[in-house]
């Protein structure tokens, strides 16, 4: 993500890459960011910290990552669109309490098709209520660490929502029984280089629904951050969506 961000900032005449933050261990820190891409100097070291000005910040990181970047911002006033998944209830409630100072979007997927998916999955459980068993099923390459994905646990809650359940369960194993009403089943599956698929199942009786979103690549990922973050520039502090940049 963090390559494809770069790459595509280079392309947007609109955007200017200010800062490149990597892991402190990264043997290549201090390195031209475009040198290390192939494509020219930017004039951007790699960096382990945010020690230059920037309207915005765009974190794909890890929870650990985040929550001092986030603390960071917003010591010094600078909005943050994070892309990071795998936030405990905690984690995510100290992160969404600097909304109160800095402009904040947090979003598991910033796919526009996707968060279209989140409606059209939530209007068709409404629909259907409690007549469909629904599954979510979701891949993703095997050196993501967290499992569920974010995005699928976003589709499990716009369709508990719009069914009104509390049920999930992750995965089957044994003698489980029949299947009681209103149980979401999450299902992950990790395999090579995949950049994401999520698929939600509403088997009826005689028939079966799917609604599905495939990623050929990460650009729809990458491009939906940096929408984020032309989105959040200028804006007053508080927590921010991927629907209120859709409309």
């Amino acid at each position: 993500m963090g390559h494809r961000l770069i790459q595509l900032i280079g392309e947007d005449p609109s955007l200017t890459l200010s800062a490149a933050i990597d892991h402190p261990k990264d043997p290549r820190m201090g390195e031209d960011v475009g040198a290390i891409l192939g494509f020219g100097s930017l004039g951007v070291p790699l960096s382990s910290s945010l020690d230059r000005s920037a309207d915005v910040v765009i974190d794909f990181s890890s929870p650990s990552a985040t929550l001092p970047l986030a603390k960071l911002c917003a010591e010094r006033g600078i909005p943050l669109v994070v892309g990071t998944t795998g936030f405990e209830p905690e984690q995510k409630k100290e992160i969404e309490a600097f909304a109160s100072h800095i402009p904040l979007l947090i979003s598991a997927n910033f796919s526009k098709a996707v968060n279209l998916l989140f409606r059209l999955a939530g209007e068709a459980a409404k629909a259907l209520g409690d007549s469909a068993d629904i599954e979510i099923v979701e891949r993703h390459h095997h050196f993501k660490k967290d499992a569920p994905s974010g995005t699928a646990l976003r589709l499990a809650e716009a369709v508990a929502k719009a069914i009104g359940s509390t049920q999930f369960i992750h995965g089957r194993s044994g003698q489980t029984g029949e299947r009681p009403k209103g149980e979401i089943g999450l299902h992950a599956l990790r395999t090579g280089d995949n950049p994401g698929e999520h698929t939600i199942v509403f088997g009826l009786m005689g028939e079966c629904l799917e609604l599905s979103h495939r990623a050929l690549n990460r650009d729809g990922f990458a491009r939906g951050a940096l929408d984020a973050a032309k989105f959040l520039a200028g804006k007053k502090p508080g927590l921010y969506t991927m629907q209120d940049l859709l409309g």
